[in-house]
């Protein structure tokens, strides 16, 4: 008895149970992403209580240069 072919929907990509952990892993990543983002727009960035440098960024807005003035052309 002669063995029967798969059909092509075998391999459709929709099938690939790899395909669907891909993506549920990857709109999880973006979920977290959206979700950090929306938390964080609650709470206040509040200045850090220490006078030096945190990872070599002042740590205040008066020990850097002041930004350069804006010139406005019509």
């Amino acid at each position: 008895m002669p063995l029967a072919s798969k059909p092509a929907t075998a391999s459709s990509w929709y099938r690939q149970p790899v395909l669907w952990l891909g993506v549920i892993v990857f709109l999880a990543s973006i979920a977290g992403c959206v979700w950090i983002i929306v938390m964080s727009v609650r709470y206040a960035d509040t200045p850090l209580k220490t006078s030096r440098a945190v990872f070599g960024v002042p740590v205040s807005a008066h020990s850097s240069r002041a930004p350069p003035a804006s010139r406005s052309t019509p």
